[in-house]
């Protein structure tokens, strides 16, 4: 079934709506969970809460690209178990590893609702990705999107890891260069 016709059995209130969901896009969504939370219970609760919050906001939202929609949905879920999971103790997961590695690159919360909108950072965003060779965007989505480890991901590009370490350096320096001269403060 295409994307198409899983959105119309959403606005139709059609509970097969879920299924064909989880038959196209639950192992996608599984594997963005699982990714950050590192736990096979709480990501299934997780997918089942996507397409939960998937139901609750089909209608009156229509997505453009059904994927995309899942996978944001599925992505802020889990981060969101994991911040609870982890609110008083420390995790060798890889998100406090991605977001330290992003400390640099990325605005501060106060600042930068004083400065620009989401919408404004996200077209710098998209911007920077369009601007980035195949296989650094794909490297850069795997380790900050996805929250894959470099390991995985010098497996995966059969590169060693001090290469992927390297274009993430160099992807996070060249972030930081466009949002610097953005005007974003960091």
């Amino acid at each position: 079934m295409d994307d198409k016709q899983i959105i119309d059995l959403y606005w139709k209130r059609s509970e097969t709506a879920i299924s064909e969901t989880d038959k196209k896009y639950g192992r996608y969504c599984h594997y963005i969970a699982y990714n950050i939370l590192y736990d096979e219970e709480d990501s299934r609760e997780c997918v089942n809460d996507t397409y939960l919050k998937a139901w609750e906001a089909m209608p009156p939202h229509r997505p453009n690209r059904l994927v995309t929609f899942l996978g944001k949905i599925a992505r802020n879920i889990s981060l969101n178990r994991y911040k609870y999971n982890n609110a008083d103790k420390r995790s060798a997961g890889q998100v406090p590893l991605v977001l330290e590695e992003l400390q640099e690159c990325i605005p501060s919360a106060v600042s930068t609702e004083q400065v620009i909108d989401d919408l404004s950072l996200a077209d710098i965003f998209n911007q920077f990705l369009s601007g980035l060779s195949e296989e650094r965007r794909n490297i850069f989505m795997r380790r900050y999107w996805y929250l894959n480890s470099v390991k995985e991901i010098a497996r995966d590009f059969e590169m060693s890891e001090s290469k992927v370490k390297m274009s993430l350096l160099r992807s996070r320096n060249e972030l930081k260069q466009l949002l610097e001269g953005e005007g974003i403060a960091l």
